[in-house]
């Protein structure tokens, strides 16, 4: 099972990035963290990557019912989110599927929810 929704785009990664987050935003979810791997790498280690940022999304009705559903499933959020610079050079955008990472979790209440959030990645990535 593919575990990620993506799609490459026709622009720079830097505007990717912003791309990527206004259309999360209109589907109700907020950007809560931002880890820029190629930076910290760079800092912890000393090595050189390429363009990678991981957006930690969350779509807070979404994120209430769930953490009120299973006590521990906070393991599993945010919703991370994906811009990179490929292989091939150009600017790629994947989102977790939240089916794949929910099957995890035996807990069959949560289904509903992951295919509702699944659909508002599929639509922000459709968008971009």
């Amino acid at each position: 099972m593919k575990y990620y929704i993506g799609k490459i785009l026709d622009c720079s990664y830097e505007d990717a990035i912003g791309k990527v987050t206004e259309a999360l935003k209109s589907e109700g979810f907020g950007v809560l963290t931002q880890i820029d791997v190629k930076a910290t790498l760079k800092k912890k280690i000393d090595v050189d990557f390429r363009k990678y940022i991981i957006l930690g999304a969350c779509h807070p009705p979404s994120a209430h019912k769930a953490l009120s559903t299973e006590m521990h499933i906070g393991l599993m959020l945010p919703c991370n989110v994906i811009v990179q610079e490929n292989n091939e050079g150009k600017t790629e955008v994947s989102a977790i599927d939240p089916i794949a990472s929910m099957q995890a979790v035996e807990n069959e209440s949560l289904g509903a929810l992951a295919t509702e959030i699944k659909l508002k990645l599929e639509k922000v990535i459709a968008s971009i």
